[in-house]
C-alpha cells in the first residue's frame, strides 16, 4: 500500500477520492497520458485501496477508506494529512477537468 502512494499522481488521486465520492475515470484529468493514469489507477486497485465499477462501457472508480481504516487504523487520514501538510500530490485531477 505504501509503495503504491509513494507516487505523487497516485497520491493525488487518493486525495480527490478520500471525499467519498465515485469519479468517473474521465474526471481523473492528471497530467499524464491516458495509458500512464490507467496505469496509476491500477497499481492503486491492485494495492487495495481504490475499487473500479463498471457500467456498460464507462469506469468508475472510489477509495475503500472504510476499508482500509478497518486494516490500518488511522494510517490513510495520516497519509493524506501529510501529504497535505508538505503539497505532495498536490495536484487536483478534477480542477483540471472543469478548465
Amino acid at each position: 500500500m505504501l509503495a503504491a502512494l509513494g507516487d505523487p499522481t497516485r497520491l493525488g488521486i487518493v486525495r480527490l477520492l478520500a471525499d467519498g465520492r465515485e469519479r468517473g475515470w474521465g474526471q481523473l484529468q492528471a497530467p499524464v497520458a491516458k495509458s500512464t493514469l490507467s496505469h496509476h489507477l491500477k497499481v492503486l486497485r491492485d494495492a487495495g485501496i481504490t475499487q473500479t465499477r463498471q457500467e456498460g462501457t464507462r469506469c468508475f472508480v472510489a477509495l475503500r477508506r472504510d476499508d482500509l481504516d478497518a486494516r490500518f487504523p488511522h494510517l490513510t487520514a495520516a497519509l493524506l494529512s501529510a501529504a497535505a501538510a508538505d503539497g505532495t500530490g498536490q495536484h487536483d485531477p478534477e480542477a483540471e477537468a472543469h478548465t
